[in-house]
């Protein structure tokens, strides 16, 4: 359970490496507590809803990948038919900040000293990098999250807007109407560090796929 609240959206230029779409620093609520998914969904998760495994780097515990954000959405289908609900879903790009932070304004949750980012994430500069690992076995952050830094990149919800927060609602901004791409979040085993800061954003193509590309569920209760 990710509890209500509010953060600083973005990163603030004098304090990290940042790019001109995480700007400006901007303050951001979230109205409503919503569940996130402790680790990456995993190759066992997604075979059990969709009856293959279509990732790379084969391991049951591995994050699924080479998924695309369509396909990320026909798994969400599946599995709320399968379960009976309408919960399941990818969080919003705020939701997944938020979370990753889980209330911390540094550029990683755990500070700003990239020298430190192997202890709680499998990435480009670490020993045993170049390919993804089984989720789970890094330190979590705060909120007892796995592999928000590295692994693989995150699918979130939102259309990408590379200016969009200069004008985005201050309560559970849902991202622009309308793209080219879907935004991607947290980095990879292949990135170095600096993609990997909380702040930084990425997007790809909806129906594209990559190696290094997966996703995290949200799940809000009510539905």
């Amino acid at each position: 359970m990710i509890p209500a609240g509010s953060f600083l959206m973005g990163s603030d230029p004098n304090l990290e490496m940042s790019s001109e779409d995480e700007a400006p620093l901007h303050r951001v609520s979230i109205s409503r507590p919503f569940y996130l998914g402790k680790y990456e969904v995993t190759q066992a998760q997604w075979e059990a809803v969709m009856g293959s495994n279509p990732a790379d780097n084969k391991g049951r515990t591995n994050p699924v990948e080479q998924v695309s954000w369509n396909d990320v959405q026909e798994f969400v289908k599946r599995l709320n038919e399968k379960e009976g609900t309408t919960g399941y879903r990818l969080p919003t790009e705020a939701e997944w900040e938020y979370a990753a932070r889980a209330g911390k304004s540094d550029a990683y949750f755990f500070g700003y000293d990239a020298r430190e980012l192997s202890r709680y994430a499998w990435f480009g500069e670490d020993v045993d990098s170049g390919r993804t690992h089984p989720v789970g076995q890094k330190q979590p952050n705060a909120w007892g999250l796995f592999d928000v830094h590295g692994n693989v990149w995150e699918w979130v919800e939102d259309w990408y807007g590379e200016t969009y927060y200069a004008g985005s609602p201050g309560t559970d901004p849902q991202g622009p109407a309308s793209g080219s791409g879907r935004v991607d979040r947290g980095g990879s085993f292949g990135s170095s560090a600096r993609p990997c800061r909380s702040a930084a954003r990425c997007y790809y193509s909806p129906d594209g796929r990559d190696g290094a590309l997966g996703f995290r569920l949200a799940f809000s209760s009510g539905q």
